[in-house]
């Protein structure tokens, strides 16, 4: 009986032993396909793969789940402005969605595109937006009404130029030109002569090229890469403002179906996307002139007089788009004021007090 007790005794303890000393389990492993439009060659897709990945990926380190991750960029899944639809359709649980693409889905979001002439700090734009999206019903709903969760990673864009095949030394001179612009940035150009038409990065080069466009509203950290200045040698620093593109958002029945320490390391990691890419965005930005004047392009300021021309000649589309929004049950007048408030609070002087008149 007593070696019955003693080998029992044994085997419990050897038993322990091998509980303690057994390796750890094997990660819970989710899979998780990220989608742009847009090519990595544009800063705001880079950082997603050199930034966002790896910020979660550190996040849940030596802990009991692993991202297997599944890039698709550069329209491999979804083309620019398809992004939010491959997302809520679950084709890709995470996109970099691009809300003013989807001026109609994501109105509200849109705030800064009819807004211009405002602020040109995109950090600042960014910032804001943001914390908007986390903290206003009305735009937290626009995401939750197309199926998705706000990530965060506030794409923020630097001050949009214009780039002509022609020349700009008066507004006049835009008289019966075909100028692409990037959805709601169609409404800068009303009051200016000029023919507005919808486009996007991936198609300004060949559409200039070709003729379809004389000019495009653009912003200069794009047209570098996107080599504009071969074709719209002529830039005018207009001084449209810094804006908000979009952010990163995930399908939110996936989303709502991952553990807690997930979705914590998801959101962390799209904060620290946003502060490195405008940080990143903030020290080269400034070159972007130069390398476009060294490559041949004639770079030229408008003054002051000029911008309130362009600006006085508008007509109010923020009040337009915030009455629509108001009369669709969206609170259109007040995430206009509280945006140009914050704004003005941030030291920006805008050329019109769009939410005042």
């Amino acid at each position: 009986m007593k070696h019955l007790i003693k080998n029992s005794a044994v085997a419990v303890a050897l038993l322990a032993g091998a509980t303690v000393a057994a390796p750890p389990a094997t990660a819970e492993e989710i899979s998780a396909t990220v989608v742009a439009g847009h090519p990595p060659v544009f800063r705001w897709v880079k950082h997603v793969s050199q930034t966002f990945i790896p910020a979660v990926n550190a996040a849940l380190e030596d802990s009991e789940y692993t991202i297997n991750w599944s890039e698709q960029y550069g329209g491999s899944l979804a083309k620019v402005g398809d992004e939010l639809e491959a997302t809520e359709e679950g084709l890709a649980e995470i996109g970099l969605v691009s809300s003013l693409f989807d001026p109609a889905k994501l109105a509200v979001q849109n705030v800064t595109y009819f807004t211009p002439f405002v602020s040109s700090d995109s950090t600042v734009v960014a910032e804001w937006m943001d914390k908007l999206q986390a903290t206003d019903a009305d735009m937290k709903a626009a995401w939750e009404a197309n199926g998705l969760e706000y990530l965060g990673g506030a794409t923020g864009i630097d001050d949009y130029l214009l780039m002509t095949n022609f020349p700009v030394d008066s507004i006049s001179d835009l008289e019966g030109k075909k100028i692409g612009a990037p959805g709601p940035a169609v409404n800068w150009l009303k009051g200016t002569g000029a023919v507005g038409v919808s486009g996007n990065l991936t198609t300004y080069y060949n559409e200039i090229k070709t003729g379809v466009y004389d000019g495009v509203i653009v912003f200069a950290s794009a047209a570098v890469p996107g080599k504009l200045y071969e074709v719209a040698p002529h830039v005018t620093r207009i001084g449209f403002g810094a804006q908000y593109a979009g952010g990163i958002a995930a399908n939110k029945d996936w989303y709502d179906a991952l553990p807690p320490m997930v979705q914590k390391a998801l959101k962390g990691a799209a904060i620290t996307n946003r502060i490195a890419y405008h940080k990143d965005l903030d020290a080269t930005v400034g070159k972007f002139l130069s390398i476009m004047e060294e490559n041949g392009a004639t770079v030229k300021q408008v003054d002051e007089a000029f911008r309130k021309e362009w600006a006085d000649g508008m007509d109010n589309v923020a009040k337009i788009w915030a009455d629509k929004l108001d009369a669709d049950g969206v609170g259109g007048t007040r995430v206009l004021k509280s945006y140009m408030d914050t704004m003005r609070e941030a030291g920006a002087t805008p050329v019109r007090n769009w939410d005042q008149e």
